[in-house]
């Protein structure tokens, strides 16, 4: 008689063994919380609640711990991302030198608002608190590039110039 097994993934998603591996890796320690969040996100994109779920039953710490670390830091996210994400830091220093000009413009310019994706996945605007560049003010980080001293029609123009580049590649 065959006996079934209880897939021990969620959904019977093989990319949890990923975040297994990390687990293991740090001896289902607490203090591998971040380490394990930041596997996570890295393999999914983001932070899928069934994700939250399963690491908080295997380092047997509650939810809601989970879920403070992961609002406290900006590299994390409950959605998915978009194919080109840009961060605008909304700290003391940026704010003074005009970050929320080029959030607005972003804004403006993609019709969504700060923490959305525009409807075609292409691209996320985040706001975070700070990125702690703040000799650099405004800083904007574009899919990973760090643009200090950034401008609205700037940072306009390298979305637009990334944006282009990406069209072009997917219809040639």
């Amino acid at each position: 008689m065959l006996t079934q097994t209880k897939d021990p993934y969620p959904g019977g998603d093989v990319r949890y063994k990923a975040i297994d591996r990390v687990i293991k890796r740090f001896n289902y320690e607490r203090d591998s919380l971040l380490e394990v969040l930041n596997t996570v996100q890295e393999t999914f994109g983001y932070l899928p609640k069934d994700s939250l779920i399963y690491v908080a039953r295997q380092l047997r710490v509650p939810l809601s711990r989970i879920y403070g670390v992961a609002t406290f830091y900006h590299m994390f996210t409950f959605l998915p991302l978009g194919e080109h994400n840009c961060i605008v830091c909304a700290g003391t220093a940026c704010h003074v030198k005009g970050s929320a000009r080029i959030m607005q413009a972003l804004s403006d310019e993609f019709n969504i608002k700060p923490g959305s994706t525009t409807p075609d996945g292409q691209f996320s605007l985040i706001m975070v608190r700070c990125l702690g560049s703040c000799g650099l003010a405004p800083v904007v980080v574009l899919d990973g590039e760090i643009h200090g001293k950034e401008t609205p029609e700037g940072i306009l123009t390298r979305v637009r110039d990334i944006m282009i580049h990406s069209k072009e590649r997917y219809d040639g």
